[in-house]
């Protein structure tokens, strides 16, 4: 596991604590000695995420809350403060996609859900801002705070078929950027904003999407894999290096920045 020394002690707030993708970046954190706040809906599935940080050696509390809730994560703001009187990093990887906010292949953009859209594009791109205003408003009394969103390869090159998820995740690229400006002038230069872009990793919701059920691509997957240079999908532990370096003062001027972990899919043209 990667090392970055000047993270014990530190505290984070990871929301969409029970998911895949944040279980990895929630074990590099921990291995560094970082205390996280698990938040999410479901207290069984991070119940689960809590024992195995346990197991790890590392020490966290489940925070059930809705991230469209502010009185809720308000609450959950309490708690961690009461427990360890700090919040030092905030992770807004809650997300996802419904689908009736995606357009079948033999269907029509004017078919789509509208009520399904506006949930995707709420939990993806509010489900980031809400979180920011209630943890930032804490972190920003100390002048000192790392605010990392999730973004997606589908915000600066939107794919098909998935159009309120990535007009949402457009959204988190430039709220990161005015964040980062928002936060520096009016708070100083500890105030940090940045996002990390995921390539693509098999999770539970895209899996059937990307894979047959004997293991084989589906044409879309063999589209990702054909024009990602490294010709494969990513693992989620590589994740880990990117945020460690955004959390730490490794990367202390660096802010309102998207940092892709692709294995080349944003710098491929596809010739």
């Amino acid at each position: 596991m990667i090392s970055c020394s000047d993270l014990e002690g530190k505290v984070a707030v990871v929301t969409g604590g029970a998911g895949i993708l944040s279980g990895a970046l929630i074990d590099g954190l921990v291995a560094n000695g970082v205390k996280i706040g698990l938040l999410g809906r479901r207290l069984d599935a991070l119940s689960e995420v809590a024992d195995r940080v346990r197991e790890n050696g590392g020490e966290s509390i489940c925070l059930v809350a809705d991230v469209l809730d502010r009185s809720a994560l308000e609450d959950a703001r309490a708690e961690v403060l009461s427990k360890w009187g700090k919040i030092d990093i905030l992770i807004n990887a809650a997300g996802g996609n419904m689908a009736g906010a995606t357009i079948m292949p033999d269907g029509s953009f004017f078919d789509i859900d509208l009520k399904a859209l506006q949930g995707v594009i709420d939990l993806n791109f509010m489900g980031s801002v809400v979180p920011s205003v209630v943890f930032g408003e804490s972190m920003s009394k100390k002048g000192q705070g790392n605010i990392i969103h999730i973004s997606s390869m589908s915000a600066s090159r939107p794919m098909t078929r998935v159009v309120g998820y990535s007009a949402a995740k457009a959204g988190i690229d430039n709220l990161t950027k005015w964040m980062a400006v928002e936060f520096a002038n009016k708070y100083g230069e500890g105030m940090r904003v940045n996002a990390i872009a995921p390539g693509f990793f098999l999770t539970k919701q895209n899996e059937r999407l990307l894979t047959e059920e004997d293991g084989s691509l589906t044409s879309r997957g063999k589209t990702i894999v054909d024009h990602t240079p490294m010709g494969r999908f990513g693992q989620p532990d590589e994740l880990i290096g990117t945020l460690l370096w955004l959390c730490s003062d490794a990367s202390k001027f660096v802010t309102g920045t998207t940092i892709p972990v692709d294995g080349g899919f944003s710098a491929f043209s596809g010739v």
